[in-house]
């Protein structure tokens, strides 16, 4: 019995050793301001660390003039990584989607605190160990990027808050996902998706726009399956 006892608190300790983390590299392309697909894996990485503005999400620059900064921080996201857009990412985490969140290089630099230095991103404080702080406060000194001017920290803007500019105009923010209902279940689509023209949005039938992708999947919907 002492045997068979010992046997089991063995294999009880193999089963709670988690998988080791993966390291993933090759050619990637930019999803957005803070997630990379790496094509041959086929896998969607998000920044360790990092929160970039939506794309559709508008700042305003040191003239008070606005502009979509969630394309700005893609673009300089795509400018880190290269032309050839080879990446390598150590995973430090999963997110509730299952994504793989990683630390990721490109071209000798650590893309994630290279876009926080740069002020294209800040820190996703509510998830990071408090890594990128330094590159923080050196780009909101240098007033770089969103510093320049004024913005709402992505995590708020995707909870509704908008800036004073656009409250005062009495403007919704422009949310571009379309969430259908159907017999095939809850489906979202993407600007630039097969469907997306011709899909409509009917909100009387519980219908809804969505402003990120994160925000659709977090409310039940899920992306066509082609």
């Amino acid at each position: 019995m002492k045997s068979l006892s010992l046997v089991l608190t063995f294999s009880l300790t193999l089963i709670s050793i988690p998988a080791s983390a993966e390291t993933l590299s090759g050619p990637a392309e930019v999803v957005d301001g803070d997630t990379l697909a790496i094509r041959a894996e086929r896998t969607r990485i998000r920044l360790y660390g990092v929160d970039a503005p939506e794309g559709q999400q508008t700042c305003e620059d040191a003239a008070g003039k606005r502009y979509l900064c969630g394309s700005r921080a893609s673009e300089a996201l795509a400018a880190l990584i290269g032309r050839n857009g080879r990446v390598r990412c150590e995973e430090e985490d999963r997110d509730r989607y299952g994504r793989v969140v990683a630390v990721c290089t490109a071209n000798g630099l650590d893309v994630n605190a290279e876009l926080i230095r740069q002020g294209w991103a800040i820190e996703y404080s509510q998830y990071s160990d408090g890594r990128y702080a330094d590159e923080e406060a050196e780009a909101r000194r240098a007033k770089r990027g969103l510093w320049a001017g004024e913005f709402i920290k992505p995590w708020l803007w995707r909870r509704g808050e908008q800036l004073p500019s656009e409250a005062a105009a009495g403007g919704g923010r422009p949310c571009p996902i379309k969430g259908n209902i159907s017999s095939a279940g809850k489906i979202y689509y993407v600007p630039g998706s097969a469907a997306y023209a011709k899909t409509l949005v009917d909100e009387a039938k519980g219908e809804r726009w969505f402003c990120s992708e994160d925000d659709a999947v977090a409310a039940g919907w899920r992306p066509p399956r082609r």
